[in-house]
């Protein structure tokens, strides 16, 4: 009898599982094919991570190292592999969630002095973002789309309507001193060991890995990104945005995410706000501001200061929020200013429930969608904004 393993994650997919799963068990049912559910979500990393903090009853499998074992066995054919992503502030979150469900669990150590917080630290690492991913990648992944279904696209390419020359959309992109742009790559001609180091601004090789085993025809890949370069492209996307009047959208594609991601998003949380972090630059040092944290991490780390001195910085961070200019789309000013109330990394779940509220009443009074001529869902008779604005004093 064959098998699949289904993998039980977060967010979307963690949706699928209740959906999806169920068709594909019902559909493959007549052909004798079962499923395993392995639970490799954050909650299930983190619980595999420690079982000597657990009681028997609350210990789980480690389901993401057994799937680790199974990728590279040649019996294992990985249909779609699962992207995890999980930042500091969702782990720690994830963490004071299962204390308070009564699980033991250590918290999270920022700032390790000890060995045991280092070693602790060292094992929240491993759950953290995209370290789950090179485990399952190490196996016969092939992500090629079929022939079929490249003929079909070109057959039937996709069409978005009509574009207006008028548009403002625009895609900006670094040009230099990025990972892309600074990618090199060796194919191994036979088997080897390597060692990796960084060669640091002083002139000093401090070593990151040692006896790396590589095989023939394996390739080893390294890049760097460019502070200045970046630091350059924030500024200069920032300030066109401004001049455009339109909104910004920052998106980061980094192949190790948890490690790249928040500093990327770091620098671009001080670019953007560069008035404040100059301003408040002894007080954030002195508070431990890290912003690779989110902006979550300003937030939380003035709450512990004076009220007056707290309410100083609070007041300079809405005068930041209210020069930017929003096309008068006072729905995206809102989101903007309850992102920045809530630290980017957070969103009132009442405030998704409004934006979904708003979103089904663009159906039509039987509850179906209006389509347009070019197949362009339109608002219907009943449809209303959403009001943002009511969250921003709560």
């Amino acid at each position: 009898m064959k098998s699949i393993v289904y993998t039980k994650t977060d967010e979307a997919p963690f949706l699928a599982t209740h959906s999806l799963l169920p068709i594909i068990q019902r559909f493959c049912a007549s052909s004798n094919v079962t499923f395993e559910l392995k639970d490799i979500s954050l909650a299930g990393r983190i619980l595999a991570a420690f079982p000597e903090w657990l009681s028997k009853e609350q210990q789980v499998k480690d389901d993401l190292d057994e799937l680790g074992h199974l990728a590279t066995t040649p019996e294992a054919n990985i249909i779609k592999l699962p992207n995890i992503s999980a930042s500091v502030p969702q782990l720690k979150a994830a963490i004071v969630e299962l204390q308070k469900q009564g699980y033991p669990l250590p918290p999270y150590p920022e700032a390790p002095v000890t060995e045991e917080e280092k070693a602790i630290k060292a094992r929240y690492d491993k759950v953290k973002g995209s370290a789950v991913n090179p485990v399952l990648r190490e196996g016969n992944s092939d992500r090629r789309a079929p022939k079929a279904v490249k003929a079909y696209a070109k057959t039937h390419p996709h069409s978005m309507g009509a574009w207006s020359k008028d548009s403002k959309t625009t895609v900006a992109t670094m040009d230099e001193g990025d990972f892309y742009h600074n990618e090199q790559s060796v194919t191994l001609k036979a088997a080897d060991t390597v060692r990796i180091e960084l060669l640091t601004t002083s002139g000093k090789t401090q070593p990151l890995k040692d006896n790396l085993p590589l095989q023939e025809g394996e390739i080893i890949d390294a890049t760097v990104m460019s502070r200045k370069a970046l630091l350059d492209f924030y500024k200069k996307q920032f300030a066109r945005a401004k001049e455009l009047g339109v909104l910004l959208s920052l998106h980061l594609k980094a192949t190790m995410m948890k490690v790249s991601d928040p500093i990327l998003f770091g620098y671009a949380v001080e670019t953007f706000f560069e008035p404040l972090f100059s301003k408040y630059a002894d007080t954030f040092k002195r508070l431990g501001v890290n912003t690779r944290n989110g902006f979550s991490d300003v937030l939380d780390r003035i709450s512990s200061l004076p009220d007056a001195e707290r309410a100083a910085i609070e007041k300079d961070i809405e005068k930041i929020a209210n020069k930017i200019f929003f096309l008068g789309d006072k729905e995206t000013e809102y989101l903007f200013k309850l992102e920045v109330k809530n630290g980017f990394d957070v969103i009132l779940p009442e405030a998704f429930e409004e934006v979904h509220k708003s979103n089904m009443s663009k159906l039509g009074k039987d509850g179906k969608p209006i389509f347009r001529e070019d197949g362009k869902i339109i608002k219907g008779p009943n449809f209303f904004r959403p009001n943002l604005k009511q969250f921003i004093t709560k």
